[in-house]
């Protein structure tokens, strides 16, 4: 079983990159975290998310966003390719 959080050294080893790499990009917001005291610890699917494993609920809203988009501006070539 996974554990639910993992502490900034986990995650480094686990993406092959030093702590201070780790904490350079929680706090460039690449990796999602919750401050604990004086520590980060990082969920399991924001860990995936950072691997590039999963997406995250914010991604796969934009994704939605832009699909509706391009089908109300490019209906009409989306048929007109589907009969080609």
């Amino acid at each position: 079983m996974n554990p639910k959080y993992y502490s900034t050294s986990e995650v480094a080893n686990i993406m092959h990159m030093t702590r201070v790499g780790v904490f350079k990009r929680i706090k460039n917001g690449k990796i999602k975290a919750e401050k604990v005291g004086r520590n980060y610890i990082v969920a399991h699917e924001d860990l995936l998310e950072a691997l590039g494993k999963s997406l995250g609920n914010e991604k796969k809203s934009n994704i939605e966003k832009a699909v509706e988009k391009a089908t109300k501006e490019y209906r009409k070539t989306f048929e007109a390719l589907g009969k080609e």
